[in-house]
């Protein structure tokens, strides 16, 4: 059997670069030959024979000139794929969220770019809104803004920069950005107008989630330290509720009562605080006392200041003596505050009470229905100024009188004076209760209700024997 062709011979290869340039420089040649033939074959038309050997040479010419460009072809190797055209921008993407528009005044004519009608949301194939058309997807409550923007853009040839919100087709609400500009011709009158216009929708909800969760965290971080504001207060404050009668043990001289109020317009806490205690010595501690402030910071000052009149106290301090102490105290903290207090001991074998004041009301002294305000000794702000002395003074009570310690605020909506004056009109009818427990409920049924924007405080002491 004879042998394989391929066998025989090897297989074709690629023609070499060289080879194909000589096979080109050949069929230009010949083309040069064909040409110079056609040249010599003169005709006037008239002979049929001379017509037909021009054709068939131009025939061979353009057929040589096809060669020629195939040879090319293969000598250079295969065209470059053409460069796919970039895909549209994604619906999401950013370029997706910004268009540009152009509006011809002299024509009426509008120019939008095929961003500008996917962030409307119209069809590519429908003419683009005019100036006129374009509030119709605007919503009506933004309809005013776009037209000021834009009038102000064409008459005084501001520039535009402001949002509204659209609707788009589909029901969709959409917040746009636009910026633009006024375009003049020769004389200088507005001549077209163009804008670029950004869907913010996205950013706009970012920016409200972002706002939305800083709110919620302050709400969260008030009512937190709100809580544990209340928590402080209420583990400081005496842990007695209703009435109190000291001392606990033998004859029971003084019968008290006291409350706190809370501010109406702030959830914050303040430095109010009451306070009964019976010393070691059988006298018995009366403060009430406000620090500036609100909030936990304050809260913890106020534990601290009563922490220390309560220690100082059953050491045997003098309330003047007290009030020096608690002052440099104040003076000597981290984070300065200033603070006002009433400290009284009553000594009830001789019915005694001997009290300081520090830029604090003065208690009142309610006698068979008639009150007064006792007499103030000197003594400034705790914590205003440093080495400050305070005086003293001394009151002896009587079996059957009333007195009334109390923190600014307790009469919300007056001054200080007018504040005393009202509390003091109570006389008549404090003198007609029977327990401190009463003048409280009193005192509270008459100015608890009132909106007041702090916090105040009132306790009441009645000499039982």
């Amino acid at each position: 059997m004879p042998p394989h062709l391929s066998a025989d011979r090897p297989a074709a290869q690629p023609p070499g670069r060289g080879s194909v340039d000589a096979l080109i420089s050949q069929a230009r040649r010949l083309k040069g030959d064909v040409d110079a033939v056609r040249r010599d074959t003169q005709s006037d038309g008239s002979d049929p024979q001379e017509r037909w050997q021009r054709a068939l040479c131009d025939l061979a010419l353009h057929q040589l000139d096809d060669l020629d460009e195939h040879l090319g072809q293969l000598r250079d190797g295969p065209p470059p794929s053409p460069a796919a055209p970039p895909p549209p921008p994604e619906r999401d993407s950013l370029l997706s969220r910004v268009g540009s528009a152009e509006w011809n005044l002299l024509t009426d004519e509008a120019s939008w770019s095929g961003e500008l009608f996917q962030i409307l949301g119209r069809d590519p194939a429908a003419a683009p809104l005019t100036l006129d058309e374009l509030p119709s997807v605007v919503l009506d409550e933004d309809r005013r803004r776009l037209t000021a923007m834009v009038t102000d853009c064409l008459v005084d040839a501001k520039p535009i920069d402001g949002e509204f919100r659209i609707v788009r087709p589909d029901g969709e609400a959409r917040t746009v950005h636009m910026m633009g500009e006024p375009v003049l011709d020769s004389d200088g009158s507005t001549s077209s107008m163009w804008a670029v216009l950004r869907d913010v929708s996205e950013l706009r909800r970012n920016q409200r989630a972002v706002s939305e969760t800083r709110d919620s965290l302050q709400r969260h971080r008030a009512h937190t330290e709100h809580r544990l504001a209340v928590e402080l207060q209420e583990a400081v404050l005496p842990p007695w509720r209703g009435s109190l009668r000291l001392p606990h043990q033998g004859p029971q001289t003084l019968d008290l009562a006291a409350r706190c109020l809370r501010s109406s317009t702030s959830a914050m806490i303040g430095g109010d605080w009451y306070d009964a205690l019976e010393l070691a010595d059988g006298e018995t501690l009366l403060s009430v006392g406000d620090l500036t402030g609100h909030g936990v910071a304050v809260a913890s000052g106020m534990a601290a200041l009563l922490g220390a009149v309560r220690g100082m106290a059953m050491a045997g301090t003098q309330p003047g003596q007290l009030m020096s102490w608690l002052n440099q105290l104040l003076d000597a903290t981290v984070q300065p505050a200033l603070g006002s207090a009433v400290c009284c001991r009553y000594r009830p074998d001789t019915r005694t009470l001997t009290w300081a004041q520090a830029g604090h009301p003065a208690p009142l002294l309610f006698r068979d229905g008639t009150g007064r305000r006792l007499n103030a000794p000197d003594g400034v702000l705790l914590g205003a100024t440093p080495g400050a002395v305070y005086a003293q003074a001394e009151e002896t009570l009587e079996v059957g009188d009333l007195l009334v310690l109390h923190t600014d605020g307790l009469v919300p909506g007056h001054n200080p004076a007018d504040s005393v004056n009202l509390l003091l009109d109570l006389g008549p009818r404090l003198g007609e209760t029977d327990t401190a427990q009463e003048c409280v409920r009193l005192v509270v049924d008459e100015f608890g209700e009132s909106e007041r924007e702090g916090d105040a405080c009132v306790l009441v002491a009645r000499v039982t024997y």
